[in-house]
């Protein structure tokens, strides 16, 4: 015959292994680690600086052509007053020295409003011909702190490569809410 054998409810070798003491002493510093690894992490991607280029060859390809869109516009004269207003949300572009050849100033001008820091801040504004000279566009939200301006005589971002001229400047809304754009290259 079979012998009952009692079992002690306090012997550690019974236990289940998630109740065992020397179970969570070896393993809850691994656990911990892990868990900071993956919050770090999370937290490295989420918060990325877009301020790094990871295209080298391809921006200074592009730099190249916006010296020669810049030295175009210094060569017909081309320079923009620029007025943001706040409250309403209104863009004002004057160009002085506007040509009348529709080529070089059509109906419709892309103003880029690049932020230093966040590329998802980045706004693009169209602006509408509404005297000769003259363009109106509306702010997609208020801008606040510092802000780079590129203008294009382009409707559509993708086609920057081929716009014949540009006009860049920057503007810093604690300051004031008018800038001048003017071409980066002089003559």
């Amino acid at each position: 015959m079979r012998e009952a054998t009692m079992v002690d409810p306090n012997d550690e070798s019974v236990k289940p292994w998630y109740r065992q003491f020397w179970f969570w002493f070896v393993f809850s510093p691994l656990i911990y680690i892990v868990i900071m690894c993956s919050v770090t992490v999370t937290i490295a991607l989420k918060g990325a600086d877009d301020v790094i280029i990871d295209n080298y060859y391809k921006e200074g390809r592009m730099i190249n052509q916006a010296l020669d869109q810049d030295k175009r516009a210094s060569e017909l004269g081309l320079s923009g007053d620029l007025r943001f207003d706040l409250t309403t949300g209104d863009v004002i572009l004057k160009i002085a020295n506007a040509p009348v050849d529709e080529t070089l100033m059509p109906s419709e001008l892309l103003l880029m409003m690049g932020h230093p820091v966040k590329a998802a801040k980045d706004q693009m504004i169209k602006l509408k011909n509404i005297s000769p000279g003259y363009y109106r566009g509306e702010l997609l939200e208020k801008p606040e702190y510092s802000w780079y301006l590129t203008l294009y005589p382009i409707n559509d971002i993708a086609n920057r490569n081929a716009a014949p001229w540009t006009l860049s400047g920057d503007v810093n809304f604690q300051l004031g809410d008018t800038t001048q754009l003017t071409p980066r290259v002089k003559n």
